[in-house]
């Protein structure tokens, strides 16, 4: 896509790469030749500095997948637990690399942003990802899985505290949520070890295999204390 130019236009397509630093776009917002807001919601965003990298505690780093990739999201989704984390089976190269891309594409639309969670060799061990952005209201909701080696070793509360700061000082989010099926409490203890609160209960939200199930809804302000403060 390229940047609208007409005048029209309050937000748009910047990119400009300095070191790990990337500006997006974040909302367009059309405006008349009065300079009066048009957009329906009456809300212009304006374009935000977001980091590609961020280091986290223990030696972990979030960064922005990579066509490099490919071989450890095939990796990760050979685990059998791994079902249910893709719209499509990632059972083939081409299939990682259209994964790798897609969150590449929401990346650069700004609807969501994923983050591969590598050790200090590089090692891929999980992702972090705050999705389903809204501008409007400020909130995103939270998502993470670790590779097989990787959990039971609390790196996916690290990489949850982590992008989550991220989302507030970054990406100007207020809110963020988070969901787990009720019968999975490892993931409630990494929610809560994040500084999620639980807030409720979401009756028969999913279903697997013909079986529905409880969601547990978590959340996190951005002005909730830090975890562990």
């Amino acid at each position: 896509m390229s940047m609208k130019n007409d005048g029209a236009v309050c937000g748009g397509w910047l990119v400009a790469l300095a070191g790990a630093f990337q500006k997006v776009r974040l909302h367009d917002g059309v405006v008349g030749p009065s300079g009066t807001d048009v957009t329906g919601d009456g809300y212009c965003a304006r374009l935000a500095i977001v980091r590609e990298l961020v280091e986290a505690s223990s030696g972990l780093v979030l960064r922005r997948w990579k066509a490099e990739d490919i071989g450890a999201v095939m990796t990760a989704f050979a685990d059998p637990l791994m079902r249910g984390q893709s719209s499509e089976p990632v059972d083939s190269d081409q299939a990682a690399e259209r994964w790798v891309k897609t969150h590449d594409d929401q990346w650069a639309a700004g609807s969501a942003y994923s983050f591969a969670v590598v050790d200090g060799s590089g090692l891929v061990l999980g992702q972090v990802c705050v999705g389903q952005v809204n501008r409007r209201h400020a909130t995103g909701w939270v998502s993470y899985w670790t590779t097989a080696t990787a959990r039971g070793r609390g790196i996916g509360s690290l990489a949850c505290c982590a992008v989550a700061r991220w989302a507030f000082d970054d990406a100007d989010l207020f809110r963020l949520e988070l969901g787990h099926r009720l019968n999975n409490p490892a993931s409630c203890g990494v929610a809560r070890a994040a500084g999620f609160v639980i807030e409720g209960r979401q009756r028969q939200k999913l279903e697997y295999d013909g079986v529905r199930f409880d969601v547990e809804l978590h959340a996190r302000l951005a002005t909730d204390s830090e975890p562990g403060s």
